[in-house]
């Protein structure tokens, strides 16, 4: 529950674009406001829109840490003062908003201008239904490089820190697709600058920090691919010998993983990589670690990842876990128990691990080593394949496989 009593104002959060407010509730708030909290530039670009601030409330430019802000702002609602906060674009988006809500709650109310992310897609006339968004706020450059990668088309919210050049440098050494980027700088200020140009030149400039990057990889935007979807066939992958997780039996592991974007996930005896890379195309962001210790297999899982997100880690299980972050999931498709007892191990608390064996013994030995939280099942996959002249089908008996999952509480 947010702070203060019923009795005291809302908090109100008005989004700006070039000084202009969007709404006749925003305005109300702007003109009802009794304290004005806000950037330099914000306040200096509703004068610069307006002739003047089209309001008497008193002017706060931002200072210091955002908890101080924050206190303040509890100080002036407990004096029945209301404040009304300036933020650029959506404050949902990347923004303000989640501080104040997480302070205040229900007594928030918002009033969202264009986000920077869609004004920078207008402004480079590319439709961004299909487009995914990384930030490097507070977050490495590094970290962030993989989905940045693997997305045809993307918009980076860059930093001072991490500025369009930095990007730019990443991904020519990274060897991306991406064709095309376009700079939008300062979006809605009256030094509103777009720059179009290619990696090279984006690693050769000198731009604005605050700025929205857009790469893409084609020149036309074409149509969404196709991300939820898991139980690919065999051949979809390269593969040693049939060493891949069978379709059915990988469509059944990965349900049992509740996936989720932020999730860190290990595949464990990778082979082909077939887990992983369905694993994240199903969670777009989770940090996915394939473990192969086979050198050839680990370039088959490079190759079939292509732009998806998986870090390959060459190595023998359970000495490769030893520089991986802990796991919030955990797939293990070989080295037997005592791997998997060693995985267990490292799964964060209320963690979910599943595992495939290939005998009956194995897998009760996992269920003990799991406990009460244990399932276990026994997968029977009979297949169609064509025999005789006119191809007839009849079912053939893939080997049966015992399917244990369970999570770590």
């Amino acid at each position: 529950m947010g702070e203060g009593s019923a009795t005291q104002p809302p908090v109100a959060i008005v989004g700006l674009h070039g000084g202009d407010w969007f709404g006749a509730a925003a305005a109300r708030a702007l003109a009802e406001a009794d304290v004005l909290i806000g950037a330099t530039r914000q306040h200096d670009a509703l004068v610069a829109a307006w002739g003047s601030p089209p309001l008497s409330a008193e002017r706060v430019d931002l200072f210091g840490p955002l908890d101080e802000i924050i206190d303040l702002i509890a100080e002036r609602r407990a004096a029945h003062e209301r404040a009304t906060v300036l933020a650029s674009g959506d404050p949902g988006f990347f923004g303000i908003e989640r501080l104040l809500v997480g302070r205040f709650g229900a007594a928030v109310e918002v009033h969202p201008a264009p986000s920077s992310v869609a004004l920078a897609f207008a402004r480079a006339r590319i439709p961004w239904d299909d487009a995914s968004v990384v930030s490097v706020h507070g977050r490495s450059l590094q970290r962030a490089l993989p989905h940045i990668v693997a997305a045809p088309k993307v918009a980076v919210l860059v930093s001072a820190s991490t500025p369009p050049e930095s990007v730019g440098a990443a991904l020519l050494e990274a060897g991306s697709s991406h064709r095309h980027a376009v700079v939008c700088s300062r979006l809605g200020e009256v030094d509103e600058s777009i720059v179009r140009t290619d990696l090279d030149g984006l690693a050769a400039g000198s731009f604005d920090p605050l700025s929205v990057v857009v790469l893409t990889s084609e020149t036309q935007p074409r149509a969404p691919e196709a991300v939820v979807a898991w139980g690919r066939p065999t051949t979809d992958y390269r593969h040693r010998g049939g060493m891949i997780t069978k379709p059915e039996v990988r469509a059944a592991a990965l349900s049992k993983l509740d996936l989720f974007g932020a999730a860190v996930m290990w595949d464990v005896g990778a082979a082909s990589g077939s887990v992983a890379i369905e694993a994240a195309r199903l969670a777009p962001g989770c940090r996915v670690h394939a473990i192969e210790r086979d050198a050839d297999d680990c370039d088959r899982i490079r190759a079939n990842a292509g732009r998806v997100a998986v870090t390959v880690v060459e190595g023998t299980a359970p000495e490769a876990f030893d520089h991986l972050p802990d796991p919030d999931r955990v797939f293990v498709g070989g080295g037997g128990i005592d791997v998997f007892g060693a995985a267990l191990a490292r799964l964060r608390s209320n963690g979910l691990i599943a595992a495939t064996f290939a005998t009956p013994a194995t897998a009760f030995a996992a269920v003990a080593d799991l406990g009460a939280t244990a399932e276990l099942v026994q997968i029977n996959v009979n297949r169609g394949v064509p025999v005789g002249p006119d191809a007839t089908l009849r079912l053939a008996a893939d080997n049966p496989v015992f399917l244990v999952w369970g999570r770590n509480e």
